[in-house]
């Protein structure tokens, strides 16, 4: 759903990375541009010539004979990992980088896409040699899973690009000098024939095999990251119904006053430091990162202090005083792990810039089963009880941004850090102005569905955590669609960007279809089993019976949940992510909550009122978004796509 988040690490994830083609849909960062030029004026200019001669070299490296789009690009999220746990916006940074970073491997997917693309278009050679007189079973699993267009009569050979014999032309025809075939040395000129005499088609084989190769790696990356919160959960919910109610009010007051406008702030470095990185002059990365954990350890004493007194706040606002208590304690105790946040935050998106995408990944290997079991060590084996999940909490949190630094250290990243550098305490007027917009995105994101935590707490205990129950579960379903409408995402704005809008209309349907078979596994698992998903959370029959009742209706949220969120991936895959961020303000805002607000407590439907606002909110988003994605232009998409290439 377009819900809530969680406490610290929930998740989303991967990062923005491809050749020219892959920044097509995104604008150029003109704030940005003028910090970043602000920056280098200040530098030595020793810093500037070493910076710049080592840019191009590495530049040279990977130009790679100057060529344009390509098809291989990082699925986009895990640069937003650590922190997140259901989108009810539609994110955006403020602003975003202008030149993407490309690595030697994702060029060599790149050209390899390109290649096997031709190949199934029937403009280059097969791989392998066509058998003449093929057997039933080939047949049939060709016509199931090849990913070869279907060649009609109709259809003329894209014309080869003839070249010009040169000193170090290949003697023999159809061979070049290094031995390789002349289709590898003509692939930028067949590809860029086939594009412009429209040619390129593509399968829906095709499109579920690529689709489901940028999905899988990051639903396993998801469901760590969000096991690092609901470990909390499990932990403490078969103590008591009134520590389960607890941990939910301590994550929302967490995430409102702290987790959302510290992850909003820090997006400006999503921008900041891929500029720095592209431009060449890599110790602004290093600076940047600075920058933003020096204003950001600025603000965590006035947060801090808030959190000492959220218990005596906290108890005006809900009727139960115990759980005010409890999660007041909370609060207290995971004010230890703030530093860790802090720089967990500002450190991944240092190692994104670089296009070290994978580096918090492997942080996540490491630290959700830690965590798990930490958590379980300190409340069960260890007998603090309640105590022991905040306490594991800010262990965790502490402990990610140590085994970060320790990737850059010992395997990669740290050729951006030319060590502390006092230009961190300047220039923070002009990235606070950058990073403003994305927190109050950030903010209004979280702000509207954590306000049914605490509208549901003033029904008594048992609703409390009973609602920790449901946001916990349906925040856990939500990890499935959401990784797939990222890299439906990717792979539609490559192809936008690659100029084949025909292609992308067939991913986007293939993107579709699977949204919709992740809603029917969804609504199959919460309704099949609404009696024993609770029980894994807590014991008391109350809680579990109110979960129960509330589960077929939540069941159905899947459908609009799940179909809602393949739509933002779609409409940021086209460049039209605008209208899905305005779209989401205006529905939830002005809809879904008022209605929520409405039946929940003017006709006393308690949590099933709640739950009716969230779902019917959900369904117009949906609607509102596919009618808006079938009446879009897709050429235009395309068109300026071309243009922000061209500009960037």
């Amino acid at each position: 759903m377009a819900s809530s988040r969680d406490i610290p690490s929930s998740g989303r994830g991967i990062g923005d990375i491809a050749s020219s083609f892959a920044s097509s849909f995104r604008a150029a960062s003109p704030l940005a541009q003028e910090i970043v030029a602000r920056d280098i004026a200040e530098c030595s200019e020793d810093e500037d010539v070493d910076d710049t001669s080592n840019f191009l070299e590495s530049d040279a490296e990977s130009v790679d004979g100057g060529h344009g789009p390509t098809l291989y690009r990082q699925p986009a999220g895990i640069e937003v990992a650590f922190g997140y746990r259901r989108p009810s916006l539609l994110l955006e940074p403020a602003e975003e980088p202008t030149r993407p970073v490309v690595t030697r491997a994702e060029k060599k997917q790149s050209r390899d896409a390109e290649r096997s693309l031709l190949r199934d278009n029937h403009i280059l050679p097969p791989k392998h040699g066509v058998e003449e007189q093929p057997g039933l079973l080939t047949k049939v699993y060709k016509r199931l899973f090849s990913t070869k267009v279907r060649k009609t009569p109709d259809d003329e050979e894209v014309p080869r690009i003839a070249i010009n014999p040169s000193e170090t032309a290949p003697l023999l025809p159809g061979r070049s000098a290094d031995g390789s075939g002349q289709e590898e040395e003509n692939l930028n000129e067949q590809w860029e024939a086939a594009v412009a005499s429209g040619k390129i088609q593509t399968t829906w084989q095709r499109e579920a095999q690529t689709i489901g190769k940028y999905s899988r790696s990051l639903i396993v990356t998801f469901l760590l990251q969000y096991s690092i919160n609901i470990a909390s959960v499990f932990a403490v919910g078969h103590i008591g119904k009134i520590e389960l109610g607890a941990v939910s009010l301590a994550a929302m007051t967490a995430n409102i006053t702290c987790y959302a406008p510290f992850q909003g702030l820090a997006t400006s470095l999503d921008t900041l430091c891929s500029q720095a990185y592209g431009s060449g002059h890599k110790h602004l990365v290093g600076v940047y990162v600075q920058r933003m954990i020096y204003f950001l350890g600025s603000l965590m004493i006035p947060v801090a202090l808030l959190w000492v007194f959220a218990a005596d706040i906290l108890a005006r606002l809900v009727p139960e005083p115990e759980s005010a208590e409890l999660a007041g304690l909370y609060l207290k105790i995971i004010i230890i792990g703030i530093p860790g946040f802090v720089a967990l935050e500002c450190g991944k998106r240092f190692v994104n810039s670089q296009g070290l995408f994978h580096a918090t990944t492997y942080v996540l290997l490491i630290a959700a089963p830690f965590n798990a079991f930490i958590s379980w060590l300190f409340v069960w084996h260890f007998g603090w009880g309640f105590v022991g999940a905040p306490v594991a909490v800010a262990v965790t949190q502490n402990l990610m941004p140590v085994l970060l630094f320790l990737y850059v250290v010992f395997v990669d990243g740290s050729q951006c850090w030319n060590g502390f550098s006092k230009k961190a305490f300047t220039n923070w007027g002009p990235m606070v102005k950058l990073a403003l917009p994305g927190m109050i995105m950030v903010v209004a994101e979280w702000l509207a569905f954590e306000v049914l935590t605490l509208a549901s707490s003033q029904f008594g205990t048992s609703y409390l955590a009973a609602q920790s129950i449901l946001m916990t579960l349906t925040s856990t379903t939500f990890q499935l669609p959401f990784p797939i409408s990222i890299a439906a995402s990717t792979r539609i704005a490559n192809l936008i960007g690659a100029k084949l809008s025909s292609a992308a209309k067939t991913s986007a349907k293939v993107a579709v279809c699977s949204a919709a078979l992740v809603a029917v596994f969804n609504v199959i698992i919460l309704s099949s089993l609404r009696y024993e998903l609770p029980k894994l959370l807590t014991t008391d029959e109350e809680v579990i019976e109110f979960v129960a009742q509330i589960m077929p209706l939540v069941a159905v949220m899947q459908i609009f949940d799940s179909m809602a969120c393949m739509a933002h991936g779609l409409l940021r895959g086209i460049g039209k992510q605008h209208f899905g961020g305005y779209a989401n303000l205006l529905t939830y805002y002005l809809v879904a909550l008022p209605i929520s607000f409405g039946v929940g407590f003017g006709l006393d439907w308690k949590l099933e009122g709640l739950w009716s606002g969230v779902t019917l909110g959900l369904f117009l988003v949906a609607a509102v978004e596919y009618w808006y994605i079938y009446k879009s232009d897709w050429e235009e998409s395309v068109r300026e796509a071309e243009h922000r290439n061209a500009s960037g």
